[in-house]
């Protein structure tokens, strides 16, 4: 079994989120850069990955991913600020 990442994507600072999982974690970011990532991302448009963070088995980032959905906005800023206090948009550091 694979593992997967949990990440949260942005539109601005503090602006509206999406918290999401996936496997490849550089394709899914670019495809919602790029409007490809499914219709709430795309209306608003939300291409800044602002924190992803990795699990050993993909059971584990979706449990996770279901626990962050979950959380109250505020932990979840609380969790972006945490690791990525500029807010800057992470996707460069995937191409790096």
């Amino acid at each position: 079994m694979q593992g997967g990442w949990v990440y949260i994507m942005a539109n601005r600072p503090f602006g509206s989120l999406y918290v999401g999982v996936t496997n490849d974690l550089a394709r899914r970011a670019w495809q919602h850069r790029t409007g490809c990532g499914g219709s709430f991302t795309g209306r608003y448009r939300l291409t800044m990955l602002v924190y992803s963070e990795w699990h050993e088995e993909i059971v584990r980032a979706i449990q996770r991913e279901t626990s962050i959905k979950r959380w109250p906005r505020k932990w979840k800023l609380n969790l972006i600020e945490m690791q990525n206090p500029e807010w800057r948009d992470m996707y460069e550091i995937l191409l790096a």
